[in-house]
């Protein structure tokens, strides 16, 4: 069953297991806040265990870097707006996971990390990348880092 995130009255909805779930829910809606308000499209979601062929793809992209996450994933998101395709996961340890792909243009294809306030930095990751912060009213601070695509997905 697929939810419309709500980034006005933010829900925790489908992210009940989290030990971060305020921050990641507030994570969650700050994203759909930013898709609505740059393309007027509504941010939905749906369970992990209904979209395999979503984690297979962000996890084939993860492979550019050897990354394979042990964290649960709870929701996925995938969709096209203008000329780029959309990919999000959302983990029970308070980590997203979008991926940024341009149609036609290589050279706009990103991984993005989002770190949910009072998550640790993955073990996957602390030794990889540095984090900037980015304040959010919806999610408090916000960790992100990322890293550029090269392959062809």
């Amino acid at each position: 069953m697929s939810y419309i995130v709500d980034f006005k009255n933010v829900s925790t909805v489908g992210l009940e297991s989290s030990p971060v779930v305020d921050a990641l829910a507030g994570l969650r809606a700050n994203e759909a806040r930013y898709f609505m308000n740059k393309y007027k499209h509504a941010f939905t979601v749906v369970p992990a265990s209904n979209s395999q062929d979503t984690l297979d793809y962000v996890n084939r992209v993860l492979q550019e870097r050897n990354i394979e996450f042990a964290a649960k994933p709870l929701e996925t998101s995938r969709f096209q707006v203008e000329n780029i395709k959309f990919a999000y996961v959302f983990y029970e340890d308070g980590l997203s996971i979008n991926v940024m792909y341009t149609v036609d243009d290589a050279k706009k294809r990103a991984v993005g990390f989002k770190l949910s306030e009072g998550m640790e930095i993955p073990k996957e990751l602390e030794t990889k990348f540095k984090f900037a912060r980015q304040k959010s009213a919806l999610a408090g601070t916000i960790r992100g880092s990322f890293f550029v695509v090269k392959g062809e997905y």
